[in-house]
């Protein structure tokens, strides 16, 4: 499913017009990425939680030259399913 795909089913469901809603799924976006870029996680009870993992540095290892490679510390977003998803995920696909 795309973005598109998204603001079409949101658009139907909901009654507002693509252009509203297009502006309701970018800014949501918008918020939760601003908001992880300033460390802080965010919770939607009955979807799940988004957070920022910090990755620590390690040595790697390059697979074309075998060359030793150092990996510095890095900060990645994470996001856990609430019980409620994985549910509703794994019913949906036992159809």
């Amino acid at each position: 499913m795309t973005k598109a795909d998204l603001v079409n089913e949101i658009s139907e469901a909901t009654g507002l017009t693509k252009v509203d809603t297009e502006a309701v799924v970018n800014g949501t976006i918008y918020t939760i990425g601003n908001a992880l870029g300033r460390g802080e996680g965010i919770e939607i009870r009955g979807f799940g939680t988004f957070r920022v993992r910090e990755k620590k540095p390690r040595l790697a290892r390059n697979p074309r030259t075998g060359e030793k490679v150092n990996v510095p510390k890095r900060f990645v977003p994470s996001f856990k399913p609430s019980k409620e998803l994985k549910q509703l995920v794994d019913s949906g696909l036992k159809k």
